[in-house]
């Protein structure tokens, strides 16, 4: 299962949910490729300081992340798309159109599974029959009240304080969202 996280510059919020989601998997982590990418991301570059101490924090490894840029080429080569805001989400279904099933903004996917009943999982038991129930019961769970509720403030070059919130934020998506893949991944 290939999971990838897109944000902005691929410095804060995404390589964050990357190591976060590794995290929060466990043992069950070499089951997933877990990777991000940016809408602008200047390749190679190192994930901001603030940001890896909120991942670090979190228990996630910021030590070998280098940002890349968003292409074709990673979105066709993911099962599920996790994206900061709704805006890249557009982003990654405007250069993979046939992607726009399998993306989500990370909040999005989050609130999807905790909005199904459940039954609704009962016949699921990979992490690819994961993404392709929640995609056709995304429309089945009431939306937030304020569509800006499914994304993530982008942290960068603010407060700590911020930062903090943001990845508390990220890391309870996040963990629902591993809960879900392990326990179709130890169906």
């Amino acid at each position: 299962m290939r999971v990838l996280f897109v944000c902005s510059g691929n410095i804060c919020r995404s390589p964050l949910g990357e190591q976060v989601l590794t995290a929060r998997l466990g043992p069950d982590a070499p089951a997933f490729r877990v990777g991000s990418a940016g809408t602008i991301a200047d390749d190679g570059a190192a994930m901001d300081a603030a940001a890896a101490a909120q991942s670090a924090r979190l228990g996630g490894d910021p030590s070998g992340h280098g940002s890349r840029y968003l292409t074709a080429a990673i979105v066709d080569d993911t099962d599920l798309v996790l994206t900061a805001e709704r805006s890249h989400r557009q982003a990654v279904v405007s250069l993979v159109p046939r992607a726009a099933r399998r993306t989500f903004t990370v909040k999005q996917f989050a609130r999807v599974l905790d909005g199904l009943e459940p039954g609704d999982l009962a016949d699921v038991h990979t992490a690819e029959a994961l993404v392709e129930r929640v995609a056709r019961l995304r429309g089945t769970v009431l939306p937030p009240a304020d569509p800006a509720d499914d994304d993530v403030d982008d942290p960068y070059r603010r407060s700590e304080a911020t930062h903090a919130r943001v990845a508390d934020e990220l890391d309870a998506a996040v963990s629902r969202i591993a809960d879900a893949l392990r326990a179709v991944a130890a169906a």
